[in-house]
C-alpha cells in the first residue's frame, strides 16, 4: 500500500520514471505491434522509446531477439509520421551493432537522404553511416558528395559529421571528398562551417605541412563561425607544440589575434591556448591574463567562472603574472555564485603575499560551510600550496585545516585533509608536533577504516623519534581497545616500533602487546606474537631489520621466486638476495584546479616495481637468459639513441643481473617502403665489459615496434662497474610495396650509427626506502665504513649539490633530505639502497657551502667492494 501511495503522489506532482520497471520480454513482445495495419504512430513511438530506454540502460538483448524486432521496425517506414521516423532512424543507429543483416534498410534510408522530406534526409544520413561498412561505402559515395554541398543546412552538417565517423573504417574514400569539404567551410551556417573544418583537418592530419597551410589559409580569411575559430586555434597551438615554436612563429601571432575578436568564445580560446601553452614566457601570458581580468568583471557567470578557473591554473606555473588580476579576485570572493568565489580564494592564496595570509584564511572560514565538498578539496589543495610557499604561517593553517576535519565530510574530503597536514609536517620539521597531535586527535572519532590505518603507520614512523614520544601511545593503544581488526593490527604496529626505537618504553610497550595476544582476530594475535618475540632479543639490528625497516623486497617477484624453490626441491635455505626489490614509486601529483573536471586531488601514481616485474617475465621468456639468474634492475626511463625525426627510432632499456647486463633496444622503422630483417645493436667499449651474446629482431615492418637484446658480462674486476659504449645498428633492408608491405628484393646488409650509451654507478644500485635510517646504519655497523672529502667546485649551490649527487649515485633519499631548508649553509644528506648483488648500502653526506661545495661523504655496506664503488661515485 504505501508503494502504491508514492506512486500515486508521484504521479500527481507530475514525477517518477514511467519506464522504471520495464520487462525486456514484454518490450520485444510489445514489438508485434509494427506488424500490424494501419500503423498507429504515437504508439508505435512509445514502443520504439521503452526499446531505446533498454538499450541505453545497459539492457542485454540478444541477436536473435534484435534481430526479430529490428525486422519489425521496417515496416514502420510505410509511415509518413514526421516523429515515428525520426525515432526509428534512432533505433536502427542503436542496433546497428546488434541485429544482423541490417543492410536490409540501407535501400529505405538511401531513398530518405535524397528524398525530398528534408526532415528525413539529416538523420537519414546519420542512420545509413552507421549501418555503412568499407565495402558499401562506394555505393553511396556520389550521395554523400552531394550532402556535403547540400543547400540544407542540418542535411550538410550530418554529412560531414557522419563522414569523420565513416573515415575511421575508410579512410582512403573520404579523403576524397576533400573539394566539397572544402566547398563547405564556405558556408553561411556557423555549424557547417565548423563541421566541414573539422573534416579537412581530419583528413590532412598526418601531414604537418598541409595542415600548417589549412591554417594559414583560414587564419587570413575570416570565418563566420565562431566554433571554426575555437577549432583553429586549437589545430595552431598543437602545432605551436609539436614544432616548439616560440612567438615569433606566425601561428602564434594568430593565435594572439584572436583575443581581439569580436566573439567572447573565440577570446576565450585563445586565451586559454596561450595560458596552457608548454613554455610561454610572462610577456607572452600578459595579453591572455589581462583578457581574463576583463571577464572576471563580466555580468555573465559562465565568463566569470571560466576566467577565474583559467587564472587558477596560471597561478600554479607563473603566480607574479595573476598578482595584477589580485584586486578583481577579492572582488569575486563575494560572488553568489559559489564556485567562482572558491577558485577565486583558491587563486589568491597561490599568488598573495605573506601578509595577506591570515586575512585570506578568515574570509575562507565565512563560507566554507555553503560549499560541497569537491569545492573543499580544491581550498584544501590551495592551502597545501600555500604552506610550501609560506611555511612559517603553518601554525594558523594547520589550525585551520583541524577545524575542517572536525566537520562533516566525506572520505575524499577527510582524506584530501589528511595528506595536506601530512605533507606539511614531512616538509617543515616545526610542524611535525603540531600535526601529529591534530593527526591523533581526528583518529579518536575517525570513521574511515583506510584513514585511521594511514595516521597509525604515520604516528609509528615519526612518533618514536619526536621530543617526548610517550605522549602517543595513549592514541595508539585507544585504537587496539576500540577499533575494528584492520585498524587493531596497524596500531599493534604502530607500537612494536616505538618499543623497538624507544629503549626507555620497550618494557611498557612489550605489556601492552601481550595483552593483544588474546586479541579475536588472528591478525593481530599474529602481529603481537611476532613483536614480542623480536622486542624481547634486545637486539637493534634485529629490530631494525624485522620492526622498524621491514623487508625491501617485490611481492610479486617473492610469489614468483618461492613458486620456483617448490618446483625444484633443494637441501640449501631459501636465499631472499634470489628475490627482486620493490623498487620505489614515481608519484606525479596534480593539484585539481579545475573541479569542473577533476573535484578530487587527481594522484597519478605509475609504480616502477610492476614495470620491473613485466620485464622480468619479459625476459624470462628469453632461453638465452634463463641462466643469468633474477633481474636486478632495469632503468625507469629509456635512452633515446636517435632523434624522434629519423627514419629509424631506436630506445635503450639497461636490466642489470648479478654479473651482466642486458641492453634492450627497441626498434621502430619509420619508413613504409622498407622492411628490415635480422636486426641486431652490435655494441664495443675497451672498459673490460665482454659481448656474451646477441639476440636480433627477426624482422621489422614500418610502423611496428621489434625488441633486439645485447648481453654483456661484467668485469671480474669489482672496481669496473662503469663504461660506455658505441652502438651500431646492423639490420639486412628489403625494399617493399608501401601499401602491401610485401618485400620486392632479396635485399642488402646495411648499418645505422646510434648514439652512445653508457654505464654508471646508479645502474648497479636499487633504491630503497629505509623508514629509519639511524638504526638502519647502526644495523650495517662500521666493518666496511669508508669515509672520504670532495670539493664540488663547479656546483655553487647546496640544492644542485644534492640532486646531482642523488643522480651519480642512484640512491634513495631518506627522512626527506632532498629537500634543502631554505638559507642553511650547511646539511645532512641521508641515502640508502642495495648493490647489485643484494649488498645494502647507506650513505651518509655533510654538505658545506663556502665557496662552493664541500662534502664530506661515509659509506657503510655488508660489501667492501659495494662501500668503494659508492664512495668514489661522485669523485
Amino acid at each position: 500500500m504505501h508503494m502504491l501511495r508514492r506512486d500515486k503522489k508521484e504521479d500527481e506532482e507530475g514525477g517518477g520514471n514511467p519506464f522504471q520497471n520495464l520487462e525486456k520480454s514484454s518490450v520485444l513482445q510489445e514489438a508485434r505491434t509494427f506488424n500490424e495495419t494501419p500503423i498507429n504512430p504515437r504508439k508505435c513511438g512509445l514502443i520504439l522509446t521503452k526499446i531505446l530506454y533498454l538499450l541505453n540502460q545497459g539492457d542485454h538483448i540478444g541477436t536473435m531477439e534484435a534481430t526479430e524486432t529490428f525486422f519489425a521496425m521496417t515496416k514502420l517506414f510505410q509511415s509518413k509520421d514526421i516523429i515515428l521516423r525520426r525515432m526509428v532512424y534512432l533505433c536502427i543507429k542503436e542496433m546497428a551493432n546488434i541485429a544482423e543483416d541490417v543492410i536490409i534498410v540501407t535501400s529505405s534510408l538511401t531513398k530518405d537522404m535524397t528524398g525530398r522530406e528534408d526532415q528525413f534526409r539529416a538523420p537519414a544520413i546519420r542512420a545509413l553511416c552507421k549501418i555503412t561498412d568499407s565495402t558499401m561505402l562506394q555505393s553511396i559515395e556520389r550521395y554523400m558528395k552531394q550532402a556535403i554541398v547540400d543547400k540544407q543546412h542540418a542535411v550538410s552538417s550530418a554529412a560531414l559529421a557522419s563522414s569523420l565517423h565513416l573515415m575511421k573504417a575508410s579512410n582512403e574514400v573520404v579523403k576524397r571528398w576533400v573539394n566539397e569539404a572544402q566547398e563547405a567551410v564556405n558556408s553561411d551556417s556557423i555549424m557547417v562551417q565548423y563541421h566541414a573544418l573539422g573534416l579537412l583537418y581530419h583528413i590532412r592530419k598526418t601531414d604537418k605541412l598541409a595542415v600548417s597551410k589549412l591554417v594559414s589559409k583560414f587564419s587570413r580569411h575570416s570565418l563566420k563561425s565562431p566554433y571554426a575559430y575555437c577549432l583553429l586555434i586549437r589545430i595552431a597551438t598543437k602545432l605551436l607544440e609539436e614544432e616548439g615554436a616560440g612567438s615569433e612563429s606566425p601561428m602564434f601571432e594568430f593565435v594572439e589575434s584572436c583575443l581581439r575578436h569580436k566573439s567572447e568564445m573565440v577570446i576565450y580560446e585563445a586565451a586559454h591556448a596561450i595560458v596552457n601553452m608548454k613554455h610561454t614566457t610572462a610577456k607572452e601570458l600578459a595579453p591572455a591574463v589581462s583578457v581574463l581580468q576583463l571577464f572576471c568583471s563580466s555580468p555573465k557567470p559562465t565568463l566569470r567562472f571560466a576566467a577565474v578557473r583559467t587564472l587558477n591554473k596560471v597561478a600554479m606555473k607563473h603566480p607574479a603574472a595573476v598578482t595584477a588580476c589580485n584586486l578583481d579576485l577579492e572582488n569575486l570572493i563575494t560572488d553568489v555564485n559559489r564556485s567562482i568565489a572558491t577558485l577565486a580564494i583558491t587563486t589568491l592564496l597561490k599568488t598573495g603575499s605573506e601578509s595577506s595570509v591570515d586575512r585570506l584564511m578568515k574570509q575562507i572560514s565565512t563560507f566554507m560551510s555553503e560549499i560541497s565538498d569537491e569545492f573543499k578539496i580544491v581550498v584544501v589543495d590551495a592551502i597545501r600550496s600555500l604552506c610550501l610557499k609560506f611555511p612559517r604561517k603553518h601554525g594558523i593553517m594547520m589550525n585551520f585545516l583541524s577545524s575542517m576535519l572536525r566537520d562533516e565530510g566525506g572520505y575524499d574530503y577527510k582524506k584530501a585533509i589528511v595528506d595536506t597536514i601530512i605533507s606539511i609536517l614531512e616538509d617543515n620539521p616545526e610542524a611535525k608536533e603540531a600535526g601529529l597531535a591534530h593527526l591523533c586527535e581526528f583518529i579518536e572519532d575517525c570513521e574511515h577504516t583506510v584513514l585511521a590505518t594511514k595516521i597509525l603507520h604515520l604516528l609509528g614512523r615519526e612518533g618514536p623519534r619526536t621530543l617526548t614520544p610517550s605522549k602517543y601511545i595513549r592514541f595508539i593503544y585507544n585504537r587496539v581497545i576500540l577499533e575494528n581488526a584492520a585498524v587493531r593490527a596497524a596500531a599493534v604496529t604502530a607500537l612494536a616500533k616505538f618499543g623497538a626505537h624507544c629503549e626507555d618504553l620497550m618494557q611498557s610497550i612489550l605489556v601492552l602487546l601481550q595483552r593483544c595476544l588474546m586479541d579475536s582476530d588472528d591478525e593481530v594475535r599474529d602481529r603481537s606474537a611476532y613483536y614480542v618475540s623480536v622486542i624481547k632479543k634486545k637486539q637493534m639490528a634485529l629490530s631494525s631489520m624485522y620492526i622498524l625497516n621491514g623487508l625491501q623486497v617485490s611481492i610479486v617477484g617473492l610469489e614468483r621466486a618461492l613458486h620456483q624453490y617448490t618446483l625444484e626441491p633443494s637441501e640449501k635455505p631459501f636465499d631472499m638476495k634470489v628475490v627482486p626489490l620493490a623498487t620505489q614509486p614515481i608519484t606525479e601529483q596534480k593539484t585539481a584546479a579545475n573541479p569542473s573536471a577533476a573535484p578530487t586531488k587527481a594522484t597519478k601514481e605509475k609504480q616502477a616495481a610492476s614495470t620491473q616485474d613485466i620485464y622480468a617475465d619479459q625476459l624470462g621468456r628469453v632461453p638465452e637468459f634463463v641462466g643469468l639468474g633474477p633481474l636486478f634492475k632495469s632503468s625507469p626511463q629509456p635512452v633515446e639513441l636517435t632523434e624522434s625525426e629519423t627514419e629509424y627510432v631506436v630506445r635503450c632499456v639497461k636490466h642489470t643481473f648479478s654479473n651482466h647486463i642486458v641492453f634492450q633496444f627497441d626498434c621502430t622503422n619509420t619508413l613504409s617502403d622498407q622492411m628490415l630483417e635480422n636486426v641486431t645493436v652490435q655494441m664495443e667499449t675497451g672498459d673490460g665489459f665482454e659481448i656474451v651474446r646477441y639476440i636480433p629482431a627477426a624482422e621489422l615492418k614500418y610502423g611496428i615496434t621489434g625488441t633486439t637484446y645485447t648481453c654483456v658480462q661484467v668485469p671480474d674486476d669489482p672496481s669496473l662497474v662503469t663504461g660506455t659504449f658505441t652502438c651500431t645498428m646492423k639490420f639486412v633492408v628489403k625494399d617493399c610495396d608501401p601499401n602491401t608491405g610485401e618485400p620486392d628484393d632479396e635485399g642488402y646488409e646495411d648499418e645505422y650509427v646510434l648514439e652512445d650509451v653508457e654505464v654508471t654507478v646508479a645502474d648497479h644500485v636499487q633504491k630503497v626506502m629505509k623508514p629509519n635510517f639511524a638504526a638502519s646504519w647502526e644495523e650495517l655497523g662500521p666493518e666496511n665504513e669508508l669515509e672520504d672529502t670532495y670539493a664540488l667546485s663547479s656546483m655553487k649551490t647546496l640544492e644542485e649539490a644534492v640532486k646531482n649527487i642523488i643522480q651519480f649515485m642512484g640512491l634513495q633519499p631518506c627522512e626527506r633530505t632532498d629537500k634543502v631548508p631554505e638559507g642553511k649553509s650547511s646539511h645532512t644528506l641521508l641515502l640508502a639502497g642495495v648493490y647489485r648483488g643484494g649488498f645494502d648500502v647507506l650513505v651518509r653526506s655533510k654538505l658545506a657551502l663556502n665557496d662552493g661545495v664541500t662534502m664530506q661523504i661515509t659509506v657503510r655496506s655488508n660489501d667492501p667492494h659495494a662501500s668503494e664503488v659508492i664512495a668514489a661515485a661522485v669523485g
